[in-house]
Parts: C-alpha cells; structure tokens; sequence
C-alpha cells in the first residue's frame, strides 16, 4: 500500500527536531507529521526568518523523511477555551502574554492563521489540532444547562474560526480537527453540530483519531463513513478500555494516565481494543490515501520500543482496496465493479 506511515512528533518535543528525525527513520517510518511546538516548527520564525522553511526540509531530507502535515493543538485550543492557568504551560509567551482571556484567544486566533500560512510555506496542504470549547464544562448537565447553552457555543466557536478558516482557504490548506474531549467536537453528534455551525466551511475537517471514540462507546468506523468527505487526515492511536468495573470510569477519577485503576487507557498500537482492521477497509472504502500518522502514547512502555513496534503494525495491517469484485469472472458485463462503499456492493453469489 502507498499510504506512507509517519510519527507524530508532538510526543517527542522534549528532543531537538534533528534528534527526533533520525529516531524516526531508525524506527522504521515514512515521514513525520510535525509538531508547532518545542523546535519542531515555530510558526514565527517559519514566517519571519529566511532559511527556516529551508532547514526542516534540510533534516527531513538528511534522513530521508517526507512531511504531510504539521499540527498545532496548542495554539488551536486556546482560540475557543475558557482560559486559566492551565493554558499558560501550553503557550509561548508571545500567545500567553498578559494571561487575559480576550488577548489571549485573539492571538492564539492569528497563530493559527499563520499556521496555515507556514503550511503553505513549507508545502504541506494540512493542519491538524484543536479548537478549544467554550461549553466543554457544560457537558454534564448539572446545575441544569439553559436550553440556549449550545446555540450560544456553537455560534461563539463558528465566530472565532471562520475568520481563521477563511485564511485556510486563501492559502489552499485544509484545519482537521482532533475530535477529541475538552474540543467543541467529541464524537459524531457533535461532530456534526459543529460541521453545521460553520455551514459546511470547506477548509474545515477533521483528523480522525479512534482512541478518543472507543471508550466512550462511540461507533468509530461509523465516523468514518459519516464524514467520508472531511477526513484530511488520520491518527493511528490505540486505546485500552476494560470489560469490567473498575474504580474509576469513564471521567478518570483524576488518575494520571497509567494509573492501573483506570477504566481507560491509551496503548501502543496494537495493543488496545480498537479494531484497526476495520478501520482500514473503511478508510479504503472512501477513498483516503494520505498518510497514517502514528501518535504514539503509553505511560507503561518505553516509547523507542512502542514506536518501533506501532510503525511495524501499522505498515503490516495497511494494504490497497480491491479494483475489481474478487468474483468478477463470473460477472455477465465486461465492466469490473468497483464501487466505493461495501454496501453498494452488487451481489454475485
């Protein structure tokens, strides 16, 4: 199969870009999705300084790397959050600023302007990261949520990012959002309800990753083929979560990651309960063909051995969808079949 696999960098930010590339290739990938934080890739730079576009693609080249997307979740979650103390160690000081809540989204907002700008620049056509919510706090209903609580989230968030995702489109790149709890989207319902908030933007998608679905019990192929036209990219992330009770459930009883009382977790993949078969006939089945990104995450592996591992896995499972029905001899026309979705499939039994 053509579909190259690479290795989110956001994992390894604490190793200089260099370090992490060959890490990369010794692992065995493709390419790498790069991070807008740590020396990774600084949007100010990339846009301010002559060469910077010229030296990440000078490491990638050294050791023979390809790039198909750089993210920005920093950045993005602080355009639409409530900001507190949290946000500050996840923002440089250009974005945090004075810590006050308006001037903070504002620039955090013109980040991730520039950040499709720097994409252009470098020559990748996608960003995947995070919008931040306003309403996040607000998704158990108690003290009862007004009846207005979501018209008035959805339309705050529609307002900070169409003028963002308008650039997007200036520059031809493509926003794919992480759906992802603590994001204005988290599962397939309000996946949709932000879809509709922005009616339909074009620049905006998303990067669909399965482990922030399965534990919560939502359907993960089922947001492929939903969304079959707006996965610009995909997350190969695995996630763990138990067939019994445990003593702490879906919310995580404030256990660090790692914590064995955990309902939840998440694994190298291959190792947790997601069905990554699946979910590559369905991603063959739309049509995608871009890159399978690796984010590797499990607090209870040394993650040189887990990234190794998950790129073997990963390239091992992956493989080309069929061009013709594999009964085709028995077809009466002389026309192979070769529909996009299983269930148009025509009968040859």
């Amino acid at each position: 199969m053509s579909r190259p696999v690479t290795l989110f960098t956001g994992q390894w930010a604490d190793l200089p870009f260099e370090t992490v590339c060959a890490k990369a290739k010794s692992f065995g990938y493709d390419g790498v999705e790069i991070a807008c934080w740590g020396d990774h890739f600084e949007v100010d730079r990339a846009l301010s300084e002559d060469g910077y576009i010229q030296s990440r693609h000078d490491i990638l080249e050294q050791h023979g790397l390809k790039v198909f997307a750089i993210s920005n979740h920093l950045a993005g979650q602080a355009v639409c959050d409530r900001i507190d103390e949290r946000h500050e160690s996840i923002l440089p000081p250009r974005i945090w600023g004075d810590g006050k809540e308006d001037g903070v989204r504002a620039r955090a907002a013109e980040e991730m302007a520039n950040t499709a700008r720097a994409a252009a620049a470098l020559g990748v056509k996608v960003v995947p990261g995070f919008t931040g919510s306003p309403i996040w706090s607000m998704v158990y209903s108690f003290p009862p949520n007004p009846p207005d609580f979501l018209e008035k989230g959805l339309a705050f968030f529609a307002d900070m990012w169409r003028p963002i995702l308008d650039v997007f489109n200036e520059v031809d790149i493509k926003f794919a959002l992480e759906v992802h709890p603590t994001e204005i989207a988290f599962d397939i319902a309000s996946s949709e309800n932000a879809l509709n908030a922005l009616d339909g933007h074009s620049a905006f998608g998303f990067n669909y990753d399965p482990s922030h679905f399965g534990y919560q019990g939502v359907d993960y192929v089922g947001f492929i083929r939903k969304f079959a036209d707006r996965i610009f990219h995909v997350h190969m992330k695995d996630v763990y979560w138990s067939s019994r009770s445990t003593e702490a459930g879906v919310f995580g009883g404030h256990l660090n990651f790692g914590d064995p009382r955990r309902f939840w977790d998440f694994r190298s993949v291959g190792r947790g309960s997601i069905d990554f078969e699946e979910i590559i006939r369905a991603l063959n089945d739309i049509g995608y063909d871009g890159p399978l990104s690796v984010e590797w995450e499990d607090a209870r592996m040394d993650r040189e051995h887990g990234a190794t591992e998950s790129c073997a896995f990963v390239k091992r499972l992956d493989f080309a969808p069929s061009a013709v029905m594999f009964d085709a001899a028995f077809a009466k026309d002389d026309e192979p079949i070769t529909p996009a979705f299983p269930d148009k499939y025509v009968g040859r039994a």
